[in-house]
């Protein structure tokens, strides 16, 4: 991932501000910006203006962006479909996984099945061989697709073998039931226990102790300091913590900050081309990236910290998150890319009782 110096982000904020005051076209824009980031800026100053009211304007700059776009990254040229779909205006179509079918397209995703494939053979390699009845915890289980194959993994290589309880946590009640049926295909339904919550809402309220949390794309719907106060809750019920994530700078930036912006048009911009690059029915394709990826890309560029879906962070974030609530009982066992790029990654941490 690329970032931003600290005298650019002074610049670049200095440049939004006289753009906004002076209504300023892109074509008569003077201001010296790095010309590989040049795609990069025309979106923040689109979205800036366009988040400000300036919807005409910041659309140009925006549709400008498209024409200067390259390696993989059109993020400005898929905001511009997006914003006409949407009468210019950014606005979040639905409430993100209301519908599970985007989600589940996703997940089948070369680059994205890939990724989950290198995680199950991390999984088998790093955890223990569990020799009672294994529990495990999904957090945010999604679709389940993942959570039955970990299941199946680890038992094929030998990790774990009697399955005792497998608990799904998930907000959405249409992924949990789609959850629950896929993991119902792998073990018995009566091991199966459900909770239609954010675990913010209950963990601190478990009741059993689990071999294994899992955290897939999950754990960053909170910002930092919720994730502090609900992982420590979560510590004494769990022996191992298992994360995939993607590597993002969406937590601590506020909203409008060039920082977010530079991040996000790459964190989505890599999500959305790997979505459309895939061989798939162009209205499925759409479905995914409007009602899913633009959604919390929507929600980024529009709510303020504390507000909005999505908090990604980097993995140096992650481990002193882990370090200041899961230590010293737990340690790093693992910390390895599934997949990685010069703009995007994906990752496997792994924090265990030593």
């Amino acid at each position: 991932m690329l970032f931003l110096s600290s005298q650019e982000k002074e610049q670049w904020s200095e440049f939004g501000r006289d753009i906004a005051k002076r209504r300023l076209a892109s074509v008569d824009f003077r201001g010296d910006v790095r010309a590989n980031l040049l795609p990069m800026f025309q979106f923040y100053i689109g979205a800036l203006l366009t988040a400000a009211g300036q919807d005409k304007l910041g659309k140009a700059w925006i549709t400008s962006g498209t024409l200067i776009e390259e390696d993989g990254l059109f993020f400005n040229a898929y905001l511009t479909g997006f914003l006409q779909r949407h009468h210019d205006r950014l606005k979040m179509p639905e409430q993100v996984f209301a519908d599970p079918r985007p989600y589940v397209h996703f997940t089948t995703v070369p680059i994205m099945q890939k990724s989950r494939a290198r995680f199950l053979t991390q999984c088998g390699h790093m955890l223990p061989k569990i020799k009672h009845p294994f529990r495990l915890m999904d957090i945010g289980c999604g679709d389940g697709g993942l959570t039955a194959a970990l299941l199946k993994h680890l038992q094929a290589t030998g990790k774990i073998e009697e399955i005792g309880e497998v608990l799904l946590v998930d907000p959405s009640p249409a992924m949990l039931a789609l959850a629950k049926e896929t993991v119902g295909k792998t073990v018995p339904a009566s091991r199966i226990t459900t909770l239609n919550h954010r675990i913010e809402q209950v963990a601190g309220k478990l009741k059993a102790r689990y071999d294994v949390a899992l955290c897939s794309l999950s754990y960053h719907h909170m910002p930092y300091e919720q994730k502090v106060i609900h992982l420590k809750e979560l510590k004494p019920w769990i022996d191992h913590l298992v994360l995939f994530e993607l590597d993002a700078n969406n937590d601590f930036p506020e909203l409008q900050t060039p920082e977010l912006a530079v991040s996000i048009y790459q964190s989505y911009g890599r999500l959305i081309d790997f979505v459309f690059s895939h061989d798939a029915p162009i209205e499925v394709a759409q479905a995914c990236v409007d009602r899913f990826l633009m959604t919390e890309a929507v929600s980024l560029l529009t709510q303020r910290r504390g507000e909005r879906n999505d908090y990604h962070m980097l993995r140096t974030q992650w481990h002193t998150l882990f370090e200041q609530t899961l230590a010293p009982e737990f340690i790093c066992l693992c910390d390895s890319p599934c997949y990685a790029d010069e703009y995007f990654s994906l990752f496997t941490i792994h924090y265990g009782k030593g």
